[in-house]
């Protein structure tokens, strides 16, 4: 049996991780929205945002506008106890100052510009603005006929400064997360090799797949199984190329697990460098990250992070240069409602851990 994984350093909170200090008056709680509550992320969102003490959560909409009736979630009885309600983007604008959008891409695309124009400042769960290329963001995001003036991509340890005043923030998908966090601070560093290839393999629970049921997530399909899927042709390769600048061959594929994912990641670093140099970019890049913890070649597994906010990061190298980045993260929380709020307490000024922790 494999004992817990221990970082090799806890990172340790600063300044913009602690708490603000004490207003002179009590400041009324911010009022959210979530859109699209009734899926995975949104589930997951009412599950965080119920217990946040600087929210108050003022709706909750399914993701279409025909549902018959408002209806509750069983799984958040005495967690939360409002109810659900047919999705009316005009009543998000009258009664909240942040909204979460856990929609698809194309409603999403709809309902967010109208959302800033209201002055409204939006969490976007979906991929429709992630991608700043316009003729990138036209091949996989079509329905993304406007990005709104000062969005921010929410990879929250890379991106705070334009977090925090940002109108907009584009939530990373999950794959990117896990992956991004690994491969930046090296690419940033100038320790990835130029022209050699960057393999990114992944491996994801079904739940990133959505709660839509289709063939390739019935459980007589996925159980027992590992597939490869989307082969040159997933929009989350495009956002990982998008973030290191360069090109990426990215396979992810489904494991028979609910939630989860692990990217392994194969470079090239120059000959003789050693894995604590590889340790000291990654010190630098996330010493005042909380979730971030990097346990060298310890190398993480899924089962350490799943139900957490936390990205666990490992790495082996040879002499030769080949190095292994192995990124882990819970596809549900950091890969997308965790760092959301993350992304929120940014935005609001509040200590990063708040409700997560």
């Amino acid at each position: 049996m494999h004992s817990a994984v221990q970082p090799v350093r806890a990172a340790p909170a600063s300044r913009s991780h602690g708490a603000t200090p004490s207003p002179a008056a009590p400041v009324s709680p911010t009022k959210i929205a979530i859109a699209g509550a009734t899926g995975y992320t949104g589930q997951e969102l009412l599950r965080l945002l119920a217990r946040h003490p600087s929210v108050q959560i003022t709706a909750a909409t399914s993701s279409g506008s025909t549902s018959a009736s408002a209806r509750k979630l069983p799984a958040l009885t005495r967690v939360w106890n409002g109810t659900i309600t047919p999705l009316a983007p005009e009543t998000l604008a009258r009664d909240a100052e942040i909204v979460f959008l856990a929609l698809p891409d194309s409603a999403a695309a709809e309902i967010a510009p109208s959302l800033v124009d209201a002055g409204v400042r939006v969490i976007d769960l979906s991929g429709a603005f992630r991608l700043r290329d316009a003729d990138v963001r036209a091949r996989w995001y079509p329905e993304t006929h406007r990005l709104p003036a000062g969005v921010a991509y929410g990879l929250t340890e890379r991106e705070r400064d334009a977090v925090a005043r940002a109108p907009l923030v584009a939530n990373p998908g999950c794959y990117p997360t896990a992956t991004l966090l690994a491969l930046a601070p090296l690419a940033d560093a100038g320790l990835l090799v130029a022209g050699a290839d960057v393999i990114v393999d992944a491996k994801s629970g079904v739940s990133g797949a959505g709660k839509t049921p289709s063939e390739r997530t019935h459980f007589s399909e996925c159980h027992g199984s590992l597939s490869a899927y989307g082969v040159f042709n997933h929009r989350h390769g495009a956002e990982i190329e998008e973030g290191v600048g360069r090109t990426v061959t990215f396979t992810p594929h489904l494991v028979p697990l609910d939630r989860g994912i692990l990217s392994t990641i194969y470079v090239r670093v120059p000959p003789g460098t050693t894995e604590e140099a590889i340790g000291d970019v990654f010190e630098r890049a996330y010493k005042d990250a909380t979730f971030v913890r990097l346990v060298g070649s310890s190398l993480p597994e899924i089962k350490h992070v799943a139900h957490t906010n936390f990205c666990d990061i490992g790495w082996r190298v040879d002499p030769s240069g080949r190095a292994i980045l192995v990124s882990v993260i819970d596809n549900l929380l950091k890969g997308a409602s965790g760092q959301a709020v993350q992304n929120m307490n940014v935005m609001l000024g509040l200590d990063e851990r708040t409700g997560l922790l």
